[in-house]
This record gives C-alpha cells, sequence and structure tokens, in this order.
C-alpha cells in the first residue's frame, strides 16, 4: 500500500465546500470519484480542512491510500487529465502511511480579498467580496492585530455538529494582519487551527470596525472565554482563500 500526499488547487464557486455531501458536487467527493477510476476501487480521500462552499484554495493538502504502482509525476497527469478544469493536482509525493493532512498540520495560512474599487471587474467577481463604501482603514488595520495569540474564538464560529462533543474553540493565531493596497483590502491570518465559519467571522467584524459599529472594546469582548455574543456577520465565502498548509 501506498500513502500519498496530493497539493491541489481550486476555483470552489461551483462545488459545496469540501467535504463529501450525498447528491452534491464536493472536492472531496470530485477527488474520490477519480480516483476510484484510477484504483478500480473505492479510495478515501482526507483533507487538511474543510473548506466552506464557494470557498478556494490555492494549496489544499490531501491524502489517500492507493495500490496502484503509478509514479507520482504519472499519477498527477492521470488526475488531472480526469478532473474538472476548475481542481488542479500541482504537487504528488509518497507519505508515511499514517500521514494524516489535517491531524500532522503544524499551521495554515487564508487570505481574504475585499475590493474597494467602484465597479468590480466581471472576471474578478468570483474571487473578492466587492465593498466600495466608506471605511475606517487605520482602525481595521490596527485591530486586526489584536487577535494574534492564544484565544477562545467561540464568538467568531458558526454553530458546528461536532460542538456536542464540548470540542474546544480555543486557537492560536501566529499572525493576523490586514493592508491595503491601492483598491484593495487584503486580510491574512496564519494559525494552528481554524473553527467553522471563523476567518469569514473575523473579515465581517473587520468590516463592522470599518464602519464604526464595534471598537476595540467590541473586538476585545469577543475574545473572551465563552463569549455569549453571536458570530458574525460572515462576509461572503468568494473573498477567501486557503493559502497554505504547513507540516
Amino acid at each position: 500500500m501506498r500513502r500519498i500526499k496530493v497539493q491541489l488547487s481550486y476555483d470552489g464557486t461551483d462545488y459545496h465546500g469540501w467535504q463529501v455531501q450525498p447528491g452534491l458536487p464536493t472536492v472531496q467527493g470530485t477527488l474520490e470519484a477519480v480516483l476510484e477510476d484510477i484504483e478500480s476501487r473505492p479510495v478515501s480521500v482526507a483533507g487538511s480542512g474543510r473548506t466552506d462552499a464557494g470557498v478556494h484554495a490555492l494549496a489544499q493538502v490531501a491524502a489517500f491510500t492507493i495500490e496502484n504502482p503509478i509514479p507520482e509525476e504519472n499519477l498527477r497527469k492521470a488526475m488531472n487529465r480526469l478532473l474538472p478544469p476548475d481542481i488542479r493536482v500541482t504537487r504528488v509525493e509518497e507519505a508515511p502511511l499514517d500521514f494524516h493532512p489535517r491531524f500532522d498540520a503544524k499551521a495554515k495560512t487564508y487570505e481574504y480579498r475585499l475590493l474597494r474599487a467602484e465597479i468590480c471587474p466581471p472576471f474578478e467577481r468570483r474571487y473578492v467580496c466587492h465593498h466600495p463604501y466608506p471605511l475606517r482603514f487605520d482602525e481595521m488595520i490596527e485591530l486586526a492585530s489584536l487577535l494574534a495569540g492564544e484565544h477562545d474564538f467561540t464568538a467568531f464560529a458558526a454553530t458546528d455538529e461536532r460542538d456536542e462533543a464540548g470540542t474546544s474553540k480555543v486557537r492560536t493565531i501566529f499572525c493576523s494582519s490586514l493592508t491595503l493596497d491601492g483598491d484593495r483590502l487584503l486580510y491574512r491570518v496564519t494559525g494552528s487551527g481554524f473553527l467553522k465559519h471563523m476567518v469569514r467571522n473575523i473579515v465581517g467584524v473587520l468590516l463592522e470596525i470599518g464602519k464604526g459599529n464595534i471598537d476595540r472594546n467590541g473586538l476585545l469582548a469577543r475574545l473572551e472565554p465563552a463569549c455569549s455574543i453571536p458570530a458574525g456577520p460572515t462576509a461572503p465565502a468568494r473573498g477567501l482563500f486557503l493559502v497554505s498548509v504547513d507540516y
């Protein structure tokens, strides 16, 4: 048996997220269908995380176990030949049999892209959140850095089926920064792990800061342990990209 680690890039617009859902197109389901053709049996694919419907990836990491002796480079070509054009395998390599792309990950980096221009070009509408309205950039940039460190992100997490297990919502953020580049606002965050809708909810709160609806104290209150402030608002999925996964 061979454990194969792959790096993927995909446009998530037409998929209902990463995770397999009956009767719906998903990235995981598409990969498993392609690998079943190659391996001539069902193949289970594990990912580094479950990107939401409409979220994109520059370098998602996944892994699966096969018996086929096909060389890595030929496997990459075979997968890309069978995959739809909005999913590409960019790298294939052998991994230890016990490798798991989620549990072995040390950090993940996401980027959220906001377009400030008055008009959103039609060729960018699937990949940015268009927000051409006034914002207090300085406050947004300053307060974004407060998210770095170990915090309880309950107030930034959507309801998840794993909540019943009492899983901790404490996460460590290594870097949280917002930059203004011409007519674009780019939020980049690196952390040990992320909760459901966490990055999109962070961006939603940063936008509320920019509108003057939330101040420094309001942000800090949301980082208090077991904060009861409802999560959100949630920024649209189309502006979010999984940039990298570190091991």
